[in-house]
Order: structure tokens, then C-alpha cells, then sequence
């Protein structure tokens, strides 16, 4: 079979200069292919070392893209991500943070202002996929211009990418399209279809009905996992949906969510979770709460806005509701 390469040409900024990433991983081999895929989709490095010297060095200047695996993140490691948290977001760059399933609350609980795209237990080809994404959201970005034959099949082989990656990006097809500046690898933020039809409609509004119980719900949640004796769980991948259940029953038994449990109720892998919730986020239905007692800690839970819109969802249903079990 033949390959076909999509070649960029390099990754400048307004002034034709390359953009710059910087690399930080403690495992050396982790950090000589995180070099070469970003070689390769058009930067030049700027910065490349393990978390030791991130925490222990001299501050030093940051690319417009910054990639850092820390698996197991300890005190001294934790510390120093909070610290570039904060200077990737104060400096306008993006972050790609690399963890592992054990490592995810306290990397989501550290990275609280730059908003970084997390990857959990990565193979190459995911994180070749986050660099895609990420280079399609740099605004400084200057790419070759794609006819739409071009940014079909790269569609195309970006979903295969991630097929082969043992299906750890498996998103729904109907995410992958293209954004206003006509790009392939932007991952489409849910729609907030959620508003109100203005100041009169407001006031005439229906006070807002109870949830429903926890009990309803969690028989829904079960049923729903139930196809996977049966069917493949893949055909029926709706991670908004299934998170949307699973908080809104936290919220009726006064639970809170682990960003980890949360994930695992999307049926969804880690990385494909945490990037809706991120999308979910942004469109004013998730929210982060702090952990008062353990800063290492964070949760999600509903907005009052969604948990209005899934009451009245419920209330919508009436007596139905019990069909859907």
C-alpha cells in the first residue's frame, strides 16, 4: 500500500521565524520522540530537559508550544507544573501534559489557569494527534493552504491514526470537523444550544422543575452500560450524554465527582474524557470545584444552568422517563 505524506511547511510566525516548543520529560526516550514529532510538524526546539531541571533551573523563555510527560508526578514535580501552568498562561502559549491514570487527579488539580490539553497513558500517535490539534489553534500558525480534496484526506488519516492507536482517541466522527478557519484537526466543541429568548421570556419562564431522583437515573446509567453484553460500546459512544447522567446524580445524592470517575463514567477513554470536558466546560454546563481540605484535589460538577436544563429535560419526559430503562 502506498504511503502518502502530508508535508507542512515550517511553522512560522508573523515574522517568518520558526515557532518554538519547549520539551520537558524525565524519561530520556520519551523525550527524544516528543523532539523528532515536533521536528517534524514544523517547530523548532527551544527547550528540552527532564522536570528536575524544569524545578531546580533558572527560569527560562517558553516556546508558543510546551509538552511535558510526567506519569508519576511527585511534590517536587507537581510543584514545578503548577509553576509553568501558570507562565504558560500568563505567556499566551498552549500545553500538552502527558500522564498516567494514577497521575490524572493531581496533574488536572495542578494545571488550573493554561487550560491544557491532557493525554493519559499516550502512545506516540495520540500525541502526534495533540500536536495536530494544537497546531491548529495557535493563532500565530502559518500552515500551507490545504484544498478541500487535502483536508478531507487528512481527515481521513488522522481518524485511522487514531484507530491504530488501540482506539484511544475513538471520538465520535461527528466531532471531527472543521472549525471557522477551515481546519481538519479541530475537535468541535458541543453546541450550547441552552438559551433564553430574552428578557420577556425570562420573566413568563416556568419555575424550574425538581431533578429526578438518583435512583431513576442511576437505572438509566445502568441500562445503558448494559449493551456491552451484547454490543460493541463503541456504536454507541455519546461521552456528553453519559457524563451528563452520572453528575446529574451526583448532584440529586449530594456526591462529588472525581475528574477520574467522571471519565470512567464517559465509557470513553481518559484523554477523549477529559477533552469533553474541557468542551463541556467551556460551554457553561461543567464546572472545576477546588478541593477545600487538599489542594491536590479536584472535582466537576453540573452548573445550575445544566442542571436546569436536564430537570426540565426529565420534567419534558414526565412518566416516560421509566421507559428509557
Amino acid at each position: 500500500m502506498a504511503q502518502v505524506d502530508f508535508a507542512y511547511e515550517v511553522a512560522a510566525d508573523a515574522a517568518g521565524l520558526p515557532l518554538a516548543v519547549s520539551i520537558f520529560a524525565d524519561d530520556a526516550d520519551v523525550r527524544g520522540s516528543m523532539q523528532e514529532d515536533v521536528v517534524a510538524a514544523g517547530f523548532s526546539t527551544l527547550e528540552c530537559g527532564g522536570l528536575a531541571w524544569l524545578a531546580d533551573g533558572a527560569a527560562c523563555p517558553l516556546g508558543e508550544l510546551v509538552l511535558v510527560d510526567c506519569p508519576q508526578p511527585d511534590g517536587a514535580g507537581l510543584a514545578a507544573l503548577i509553576r509553568l501552568d501558570s507562565r504558560v498562561a500568563h505567556a499566551g502559549a498552549r500545553m500538552i501534559v502527558a500522564t498516567s491514570i494514577d497521575g490524572l487527579e493531581d496533574v488536572f488539580a495542578a494545571c488550573t489557569e493554561s487550560r491544557p490539553q491532557i493525554l493519559v497513558d499516550p502512545l506516540r500517535a495520540e500525541r502526534v494527534i495533540a500536536i495536530g490539534r494544537m497546531l491548529a489553534e495557535l493563532p500565530s500558525l502559518r500552515l500551507r493552504e490545504l484544498t478541500e480534496t487535502d483536508r478531507l484526506a487528512l481527515l481521513r488519516l488522522t481518524e485511522q491514526v487514531g484507530k491504530l492507536a488501540e482506539r484511544l482517541d475513538g471520538i465520535d466522527r461527528n466531532g471531527w470537523g472543521k472549525n471557522a478557519a477551515g481546519s481538519a484537526f479541530r475537535f468541535e466543541s458541543p453546541v450550547d444550544t441552552y438559551r433564553a429568548g430574552g428578557h420577556e421570556a425570562e420573566l413568563l419562564r416556568k419555575p424550574r422543575p425538581p431533578l429526578p431522583s438518583a435512583r431513576l437515573v442511576r437505572k438509566i446509567i445502568a441500562a445503558r452500560k448494559a449493551r456491552a453484553k451484547f454490543l460493541d460500546m463503541g456504536l454507541f459512544a455519546d461521552p456528553a450524554w453519559d457524563m451528563l447522567l452520572d453528575l446529574t446524580a451526583a448532584r440529586v445524592e449530594h456526591q462529588r465527582v472525581s475528574v477520574t470517575s467522571l471519565c470512567i463514567a464517559s465509557g470513553v477513554p481518559p484523554t477523549t474524557a477529559l477533552r469533553w470536558i474541557g468542551q463541556l466546560t467551556e460551554a457553561g454546563l461543567f464546572e472545576r470545584v477546588e478541593d477545600d481540605t487538599d489542594r491536590r484535589r479536584a472535582f466537576i460538577r453540573l452548573t445550575d444552568k445544566a442542571a436546569d436544563a436536564m430537570a426540565r429535560y426529565f420534567a419534558e419526559l414526565g412518566q416516560d422517563a421509566a421507559a428509557l430503562v
